[in-house]
């Protein structure tokens, strides 16, 4: 049997059916059970009723599970020759933002789209992805080490985490900057050039401080002393620490959290729904939390290593890392371990920009798996 024939019999058997078989619906129950803890958690902070955040969260994630099982269907091969068109709109949301986008906090993030409140932000990472994903795709070890290859990826992080800044949004300017250079890292980055950008990262630090915004200072100065401030810019996290410690081991019990239920915990259906959850459950609880985020993260990673082309390996990589993110950043945030910044806990927080966009992650996650064994043609520019 030749090449041809084996290729063609392949892919025959990537019909709806034979796509269906091959949807990781473990990984699909590890989503489900995560977003349930996530109903649970809304439930409680509304005082014990599923209004206002519960039914809108469950909602949203039923709405996203047919949302990601839709696009882990689309071939992903046909994702990868969209993938810089996806970048470019990425981009133009973005401006758009900064022309005519919603206020909220201090900053413009957000944007009306058919009714709806969007913040490209997060879109934008996956479009990053796909994109850097697309330009390694069949990239050599040899040209890998060459800077000069290397220049329009670079630009290619560098413009929408300059944008976001300009929102301002440090934090997810951040995670979009980690997220690229995972693509790059994954793509076979040479380590000295790791080195060179980490220390020429640190070294702006100091200059970086200098064109913060006022408010974000203020983050950054309440983080080193909370105390300073009790009752103003450190109310916020001396309330989460006292209410993650009042958990002792076992918790308070489902409902019983005095911190949240009192009001004394702010954002608790959002940036600190983590604090709430582990107050009522305890370290026993926020551990058992933690440990399904991460059977999650490592799930994308075995998706990566498990798939045979390049484009599939990177997205699955840049997908994951992107999520990890969202769960580090949240609970080194409300545990104290970092300055607080409005990043959610994904699919456990309140939000429908958050929740879409990770179920749109996800599928392409998927989409990956399930098209694992594809054969990519071998000229990158006609991918």
């Amino acid at each position: 049997m030749s090449v041809m024939e084996r290729r063609l019999i392949r892919e025959a058997s990537f019909g709806l059916t034979g796509k269906l078989w091959r949807i990781s619906w473990l990984y699909v129950l590890l989503l489900c059970a995560l977003a349930s803890v996530g109903y649970a958690a809304l439930y409680s902070a509304a005082g014990g009723a599923p209004e206002p955040f519960a039914s809108k969260h469950i909602l949203r994630f039923g709405f996203g599970v047919v949302l990601m099982l839709s696009i882990a269907l689309v071939d992903i091969r046909f994702i990868a020759r969209f993938s810089w068109l996806g970048y470019l709109v990425g981009v133009v949301m973005l401006v758009l933002v900064l022309k005519m986008g919603h206020t909220g906090k201090g900053a413009e993030r957000w944007i009306n789209l058919g009714g709806m409140q969007w913040q490209p932000s997060e879109l934008m990472k996956i479009m990053l992805v796909l994109a850097l994903a697309h330009w390694f795709h069949k990239a050599s070890w040899e040209r890998m080490g060459n800077p000069l290859f290397l220049i329009p990826p670079a630009l290619a992080v560098l413009v929408p985490v300059a944008l976001i800044l300009k929102e301002p949004n440090l934090g997810t300017a951040v995670i979009t900057a980690v997220v690229g250079g995972a693509i790059f890292f994954g793509a076979g980055m040479r380590w000295w050039m790791v080195a060179l950008i980490v220390g020429l990262a640190v070294l702006a630090l100091p200059i970086a401080y200098e064109h913060l915004h006022d408010y974000q200072r203020a983050r950054i100065t309440t983080f080193l002393h909370p105390e300073s401030d009790p009752l103003g810019a450190g109310y916020n996290i001396i309330q989460s620490k006292i209410a993650l410690g009042s958990g002792g081991m076992w918790g308070k019990g489902y409902l019983q959290g005095t911190q949240s239920h009192l009001n004394f915990l702010p954002e608790k259906q959002t940036d600190f729904i983590f604090t709430l959850f582990a107050e009522e459950f305890g370290l026993v609880g926020g551990w058992a939390l933690m440990g399904l985020l991460a059977t999650i993260i490592l799930g994308g990673l075995a998706m990566a290593l498990f798939c045979r082309h390049q484009f599939g390996r990177l997205v699955a990589l840049g997908l994951s890392v992107n999520f990890f993110m969202y769960v580090l950043v949240n609970i080194a945030m409300v545990t104290g371990a970092i300055p607080v910044g409005g990043v959610p806990l994904p699919l456990v927080s309140h939000g429908g920009t958050a929740m879409i966009t990770v179920m749109i992650g996800m599928g392409i996650l998927m989409s990956v798996h399930v098209h694992r064994d594809v054969e990519f043609v071998e000229d990158r520019d006609e991918i």
